[in-house]
């Protein structure tokens, strides 16, 4: 879809400020992201960990699953020898929700780099993250659908691109991406602050799934912002490590049961202002 096709899109739904929504807002769980052993002991970074972190997320109630597969030094990998046995021990567990792992510049700085490993991979997650700030986030996501991958293309809202070999305009670039296989594609817009007025102009994306996120001060006020439009939620210590109260979590488990507290106490109170 390119931009001189956006006049008369619809996108994910008419999104507005605020929004009165009737349906159920889903919550994924990022459980370890960029955050290291050092960041305490609510980080998942060992396999065994992050199976009885995915276990535990599960079963409070995520939907998706968001894993950083890391070396047994804790350096994020995309090799499928990292990748391949961490997903089947997930899954071997009984982890039937869908699996999710980042293909960035974290794991991989060289764009043909990402390619090569992408194209490796023996066992395949069921969604891959794709960050539209980064170089070669178009070829790498064609890649991905290409094995069958479904992509969440995220763009960066509310502040400047972020992240090392960031691109700017990563909005513009994924709008002149085509999207082919909306079923396939999830954008994941992730919020800086959790102001409406940024949502509201999403309203003539392409009409794919949005997913709203923040991290650490915004996580819980775009969470909550996300309820109100309807959207995708996401929390997890790769994320956050407070609660909403500021107390420090315990576990992926406890993020994932307050987020789905916050999620439904913020649509009851939407759907009372009607």
């Amino acid at each position: 879809m390119n931009l001189r096709g956006l006049r008369g899109l619809r996108g994910p739904a008419p999104v507005t400020a605020p929004v009165s929504v009737s349906v159920s807002v889903s919550v994924s769980v990022s459980l370890n992201g960029g955050r290291s052993a050092a960041d305490g002991g609510a980080v998942p970074v060992s396999p065994p960990d992050v199976v009885e972190s995915a276990l535990g997320a599960v079963a409070a109630g995520a939907v998706e699953v968001l894993v950083h597969p890391r070396t047994p030094c804790g350096r994020e990998s995309l090799s499928p020898r990292v990748v391949g046995p961490l997903l089947e021990a997930v899954r071997g567990a009984g982890v039937s929700v869908p699996l999710s792992v980042p293909a960035g510049i974290g794991a991989e700085p060289d764009p043909a780099g990402r390619l090569e490993r992408v194209r490796s991979w023996t066992v395949l997650p069921d969604r891959a993250v794709v960050h539209f700030a980064e170089p070669g986030a178009e070829e790498l996501a064609e890649a991905l659908l290409a094995r069958g991958v479904a992509v969440d293309a995220v763009v960066p809202l509310g502040g400047k691109d972020a992240g090392a070999g960031a691109e700017p305009g990563a909005l513009a670039r994924f709008l002149a991406w085509p999207v082919r296989d909306p079923a396939r594609i999830r954008l994941a817009v992730e919020l800086t602050v959790a102001d409406p007025a940024l949502v509201a102009g999403l309203r003539w994306l392409p009409p794919v799934p949005l997913l709203l996120f923040g991290r650490e001060a915004a996580a819980w006020p775009v969470l909550r912002l996300a309820a109100r439009c309807g959207a995708g939620a996401r929390t997890g210590v790769g994320d956050v490590l407070h609660l909403p109260d500021g107390r420090p979590a315990r576990s992926n488990a406890e993020l994932v049961a307050a987020a789905l507290e916050a999620v439904g106490a913020q649509s009851a109170a939407t759907a009372g202002s009607r």
